[in-house]
This record gives structure tokens, sequence and C-alpha cells, in this order.
């Protein structure tokens, strides 16, 4: 918590190396949060030299103690090649570590993998999954994905109205991609499925994603 305020310039002037001394001290004890907090700082260069491989191995500790932020770094830092040889098999095992303790970042990423192919099998069905999962916990990118699933019909039936639904809620959050998708998908439907998109969208975004069907 000192290395924190040191961090955050809270009660203290902002110093990074001053964060670094005391997350170091805690994450030695083996402190989770500690570890992870230290990974950031290598990754970013905050307080000490930039070191991808510094990063890793905090992460590594952290993450092994079930640190779902440090798993979905850890995930990031393979699928990108940083600090660590680029391995997109190991990237999906910490994603998946991660999506299933309800990371929704990592839901998403891992959703990706498995829409690309990478690291696992081309499989939409758990494309549409993992995207699904994150996109019930408001991520607007996840949601914008599995719009472009049911719009294309892959990994589930092709559905405009539920392409239109998940759609407008990432468009709520500033989705512009969502918002340009929309203005193609009207011409492709009857008023009464637009107004159908429209209530499910409201339905679900006002139940906070809970009756989305």
């Amino acid at each position: 918590n000192l290395g924190v305020m040191y961090a955050d310039g809270l009660g203290v002037p902002e110093n990074g190396a001053e964060a670094v001394k005391w997350f170091r001290k805690a994450a030695a004890q083996g402190d989770a949060d500690a570890q992870y907090n230290l990974g950031v700082m290598y990754a970013n260069g905050d307080g000490v030299p930039e070191n991808g491989a510094e990063a890793v191995k905090w992460y590594r500790k952290a993450a092994d103690q079930g640190d779902t932020g440090a798993q979905y770094n850890l995930g990031v830092m393979y699928a990108d090649g940083l600090g660590v040889p680029e391995n997109d098999s190991e990237a999906v095992k910490w994603y998946r570590k991660a999506a299933d303790q309800g990371d929704a970042d990592a839901q998403h990423n891992l959703a990706l993998m498995y829409d690309t192919g990478d690291g696992v099998p081309k499989n939409d069905a758990e494309a549409f999954k993992w995207y699904r999962k994150a996109a019930d916990q408001g991520l607007a990118v996840a949601q914008y994905n599995l719009g472009i699933m049911y719009d294309t019909g892959d990994g589930v039936p092709k559905n405009n109205i539920r392409a239109y639904a998940w759609w407008s809620m990432a468009k709520t959050q500033g989705d512009t991609n969502a918002a340009t998708n929309i203005d193609k998908l009207k011409p492709k439907m009857t008023p009464q499925q637009i107004a159908d998109g429209q209530a499910l969208a409201t339905k679900c975004y006002e139940s906070n994603y809970k009756d989305c069907d």
C-alpha cells in the first residue's frame, strides 16, 4: 500500500522509484498484488528501466497465485512477444485462466484467438461463447464482435435483430464502428425488425445485460 501511495502521489509526491522499492519488498515476501504492480512498473518503465522480461517474471509469480490481472497481462506478453518469445498457445493458456475467473478483457481476447485460430484451432462457436461472456459484462468491443457474428452467421445462426441490438449497445458506449454497421444494416431490415432490435437492446441494457435473449 505504501508503494501504491508513491505510485499515485497520495499523501506524498508521486515517485515511481519509491513505489518500485516498496512493491519489491512486498513482492519478495510473496504478495501477489505487489508482484502484479511490480510487473506493471517494469512493463511501463515507471520507476525502473522498461524491461519486458522482468515484467513477465513478476506477472508470472502473481499469475501463479491466481491474480487475474497478472494472468491477462501475461497472456498479452505472450501474444505480442513482449519479454518472452511470441507464443500463441501460451497466450491462450493464460487468457483462459483469467477468463475462467470472469475477466472480461481475457474473455474477449480468448474469443479473438478462437475467431482467428491463433494458438487454438479456429472455432467460431467457442469464439461466440467467449465474446458473449465479455459482452454480458458490458465490454463494448465484445458487443461489437458479437454483433459481427450475428451479422455473418459465424458460430451462431444469422440474426439481424440481435446484430442490431448488440451493435446498438456498443454504439451507446461510443463504438463508432458499431454505429457505422447499424447504418449499413438498417436498409436490410423491416421497420418491425428495427423496432425489435431496439427493444431487445433496451431490455438488455436496462437489465445490466441480464436479459438479452
